[in-house]
């Protein structure tokens, strides 16, 4: 099954982990989430599979999110439109096997993850 990789160039978690797949043969597909974002049902279908809410995957040490986001207080709603405006404030990567998803941080996990 080819393991879908929502990753973020400039993330050197995620670029570890897609060398973690390359060098051990397990198939994949990157979605760059900064390139190509993600919408809102996307979002959505992501949050389903992880089985999160979306303050689940808000990267809050990130420079646009202490600027502009924090200390204030969105909805559900209201966070998946930003999120779907600003790409880089997705935790990433993010692992999609079929129907389940993982934060694929740190390594051990995703070696649980690849394996199961």
């Amino acid at each position: 099954m080819i393991v879908k990789v929502l990753h973020n160039g400039n993330c050197s978690k995620s670029n570890a982990v897609l060398e973690y797949l390359d060098e051990n043969g397990v198939p994949f597909e990157i979605i760059n989430i900064v390139e190509d974002p993600l919408s809102i049902l996307e979002i959505k279908t992501v949050l389903k599979k992880l089985n999160q809410s979306v303050f689940h995957i808000i990267r809050k040490t990130e420079k646009l999110y202490m600027e502009k986001f924090a200390g204030k207080t969105y909805s559900e709603d209201e966070w998946l439109k930003i999120l779907a405006e600003n790409p880089s404030l997705i935790q990433r990567p993010i692992l999609i096997k079929g129907s389940v998803a993982m934060l694929g941080r740190p390594l051990e996990n995703v070696k649980y993850f690849i394996e199961k």
